[in-house]
């Protein structure tokens, strides 16, 4: 079965990397994780796993059983590796993924489609519903982004995130369109072309909520 041997590749990676650097970040939430409590009966758990984007992301929903654990800096295979115990554990209905701004440094969209099919089996196999965010756009406003994040690679994986969100039953969240204008991130939007800002968050929240309703109107996924 897939989805056992996707588990297994997670923990082999896992113990392949040394404690002492934990390339995946499996220390950052781990007392958090410890700590928190089950969810109660009928509590709409969600959790936002990501990188910088999701990490600076505070205080947009008071009072909502939503979890961050976004690391920044983090590629989709780190997100891979600390999957379980940072989304399954926490038994949410839902799983927001966000993505691929860190990818687009070096990994191919082979390897990045591998990651992000792997972490979907995952879900699945444990009836979370999923969420699959866009990669945030980039602007030359204020220093140089676009020479590391090509705008043609973004809108290219997006596009594959798009249709794979289509064709494995997950909710497209499309931050892309409401951050750009043409290929450039607004600029009214970001402080150094690469990162949202405070406006830009406000912008995004109600997008992911209403995606996030989206995904828990649909029934959960059945292995």
């Amino acid at each position: 079965m897939r989805s056992f041997g996707t588990c297994l590749l997670v923990v082999c990676l896992a113990a392949a990397q040394p404690a002492s650097k934990d390339w995946a970040g499996l220390t950052r939430y781990g007392s958090d994780n410890a700590e928190l409590r089950a969810p109660k009966a009928g509590e709409d758990r969600v959790v936002f796993i990501g990188d910088q984007v999701t990490e600076r992301w505070a205080g947009f929903f008071p009072g909502k059983p939503y979890l961050n654990r976004g690391i920044a800096r983090q590629t989709s295979a780190q997100m891979l590796v600390r999957f379980h115990q940072d989304v399954v554990a926490l038994r949410p209905k839902v799983v927001v993924i966000q993505a691929g701004v860190n990818d687009l440094l070096g990994a191919t969209e082979g390897v990045i489609a591998d990651n992000y099919l792997s972490m979907m089996d995952i879900a699945k196999a444990n009836g979370i519903r999923v969420v699959l965010a866009s990669v945030t756009p980039v602007c030359d406003c204020y220093t140089k982004q676009t020479g590391m994040r090509p705008q043609g690679k973004i809108i290219s994986l997006n596009g594959w995130i798009r249709d794979f969100a289509a064709s494995s039953g997950a909710v497209y969240l499309n931050y892309y369109a409401a951050l750009a204008d043409g290929r450039n991130f607004k600029k009214e939007l970001t402080d150094d072309g690469l990162l949202p800002n405070a406006a830009a968050y406000a912008v995004m929240a109600p997008l992911a909520e209403k995606a996030i309703g989206e995904a828990l109107g649909r029934a959960a996924p059945q292995i």
